[in-house]
């Protein structure tokens, strides 16, 4: 197989390298790519949200499969687009792509169909949201934006101050632009946060190994909210029956909601979940991939993932029996400095191999480029550093064994991943 994969950072990257082990793959390609990439596929310059530029490159390649792994042109209608020209799509249509697009859309769902999440309301004006929040006077609460804003599109806010502050940036201010046009506003719920990937062909779910990420940009979950700042997989805390019931109550009845509401979606479902103590309750859905989360899950993975891909997208998922490691894996994320605000790109990187790689661990590249033979920062997170173990400390000590021995000015990471887990496995 010719397979093409949307995207440029280091979930893409993830991918890329995972499929890279199959032996059904002929040839792999990535629009746009990144430095890290380059070096396992051939890239292209096609935007990821350029669907008209992606379909005839699809064409142009003989692509068998595209893969379309960000929440942009999932939400825009790439795969639907891929699909209409006869080429088979991974990812779920414009239609169940919503679930991500739109948090409003997807409280209501969860709401009409009883599947466990915070208490929440909708607001479309900025006055009528703050009334609300002076009447209810009940803190913390979070504020979220309806529409994508890159995961950052959600505000914690502590007091009544707080709160109004962020209804006016996001619906005012228009500080994640046009997502801010709505937004939930729901209670604030308690215990320990647990990602949840699943594959599902709109018929079947199987759920991937659970992962913690770790969204602050400092120790302590102290700081900014980032895009991730490093995962750690399996979640001690998410158990087996804790596994059975969210399957039961969350899984299942998300898949045959979508269905009925004449929205199958086929892809990868990702679940953020908060095991309260009521319950596991549904954070937030995401129609792709999460990102750090599949740097730790896919190395874990002991089935071939084109076999899979292919599986989701034939509607033949229960024909699979797949497989993962009994093994840990970690993934530490070195940030540019300032990130996620104001940071220096161009930076050249040191202690990487040809391939973009280092001793005992997996580089993940997610903001990086070559030129001249040499690497260079290109973003925000930069690399993701993940090394798998037979226990989660051993894999942790080769994570970051691996992140001292790679330099570039003012590099930033945390050196708290997994921390919390450890204590708990402890």
């Amino acid at each position: 197989m010719n397979i093409l994969v949307i995207g440029s950072g280091g979930r893409e990257h993830a991918i890329i390298m995972k499929l890279s082990e199959s032996k059904r793959v002929k040839k792999l390609y990535c629009t746009p790519g990144n430095g890290g990439i380059s070096r396992y596929a051939e890239c292209f310059d096609v935007r990821a949200t350029d669907i008209e530029g992606v379909v005839s490159l699809a064409k142009q390649l003989s692509a068998d499969m595209v893969v379309v792994a960000p929440d942009d042109p999932l939400v825009l209608g790439m795969a639907d687009a891929l699909n209409e020209e006869g080429i088979m799509a991974f990812g779920p249509g414009k239609k169940a792509a919503e679930i991500e697009g739109s948090k409003v859309f997807s409280k209501n769902l969860m709401k009409k169909y009883s599947i466990p999440t915070a208490n929440y309301e909708v607001f479309d004006n900025a006055g009528k949201a703050c009334a609300f929040l002076r009447k209810n006077n009940t803190y913390p609460i979070v504020v979220k934006a309806d529409g994508l804003a890159l995961g950052k599109g959600v505000i914690i806010a502590r007091n009544e101050d707080e709160a109004v502050k962020a209804v006016h940036s996001i619906m005012e201010d228009k500080i994640f632009g046009e997502s801010g046009s709505k937004l939930v506003i729901e209670e604030f719920l308690t215990g320990p946060e647990v990602s949840v990937l699943t594959f599902t062909d709109g018929k079947t779910v199987v759920p991937m190994v659970s992962s913690t990420d770790h969204k602050r940009a400092l120790d302590n979950d102290e700081g900014l909210n980032t895009g991730g700042m490093g995962t750690i997989a399996p979640s001690p805390f998410y158990t087996a029956e804790i596994a059975e019931e969210c399957m039961e109550t969350i899984f299942i009845p998300t898949i045959n909601a979508m269905k009925a509401e004449g929205r199958k979606f086929k892809g990868c479902l990702f679940f953020g979940l908060m095991l309260t103590p009521s319950g596991p309750k549904v954070i937030e859905y995401n129609c792709r991939f999460g990102d750090p989360e599949t740097q730790v899950v896919l190395p874990l993975l002991d089935t071939d993932l084109a076999d899979i891909f292919e599986a989701v997208c034939n509607e033949k998922l229960s024909d699979i029996d797949i497989k993962w490691k009994n093994e840990f894996c970690s993934c530490v994320v070195m940030a540019s400095g300032g990130y996620p605000q104001n940071y220096n790109t161009g930076v050249e990187i040191s202690g990487l191999d040809d391939k973009g790689q280092a001793e005992e661990a997996i580089i993940y590249h997610a903001g990086t480029k070559y030129s001249g033979g040499k690497c260079y920062t290109s973003g925000g997170r930069v690399l993701g550093v993940a090394s798998t173990g037979d226990t989660l400390k051993n894999s942790l000590e080769k994570s970051y064994g691996a992140v001292k021995k790679i330099k570039f000015k003012d590099a930033h990471y945390r050196t708290d991943i997994g921390k919390k887990a450890l204590e708990k496995y402890n």
